[in-house]
């Protein structure tokens, strides 16, 4: 299994991590909106990797058959592989590479709010939400704890649906 494991996990993470590093550099040009579908669409094309990560162990370990249990045990470890890698790359990419990408997102939430026509209390709120997320990303425990939240649940459903479709006795 940990061979299995190790081997889609590292791919999963190579994408998610390598596409994270290709869009900062976008940021400018395109926008923070655009990274995030970007980052976002990465994220669960890289979950595509806990199914085909899931049938190689049922296919090669398995024998051919296993239980839901065992599948998801599987894909939930091909899961925690790739997001482990998703938060030391944004980790460093955070505090390192752009040093004042919670300031830019931060600029972009009211940009949005005030573009969207929203009232000037409503554009307030979204400023005070603005410098509480700054605050949390600024942190690197909270901010382990955002990155993580970003690719887990995509990889989590990932693996449920790869177990039930995967499993056979």
């Amino acid at each position: 299994m940990k061979k299995t494991v190790l081997t889609f996990g590292l791919i999963s993470a190579a994408m998610t991590t390598a596409m994270m590093l290709a869009t900062f550099p976008l940021i400018d040009s395109i926008g923070l909106e655009k990274t995030d579908v970007i980052g976002y669409t990465t994220i669960v094309l890289s979950a595509l990797l806990v199914f085909f990560g899931v049938r190689s162990y049922r296919d090669n370990a398995g024998g051919g058959s296993f239980t839901f249990g065992r599948g998801f045990t599987v894909g939930l470890l091909i899961t925690l592989i790739s997001c482990a890698c998703y938060v030391v790359t944004f980790q460093i990419a955070y505090f390192k590479l752009l040093p004042d990408l919670g300031e830019r997102y931060a600029a972009c939430m009211v940009e949005r709010a005030r573009a969207s026509g929203a009232s000037e209390q409503k554009i307030a709120e979204t400023e005070n939400q603005a410098q509480t997320l700054k605050q949390l990303l600024d942190n690197p425990v909270t901010n382990a704890a955002l990155a993580f939240a970003e690719p887990f649940p995509i990889g989590l459903v990932a693996t449920a649906i790869s177990a039930a479709i995967l499993r056979k006795r």
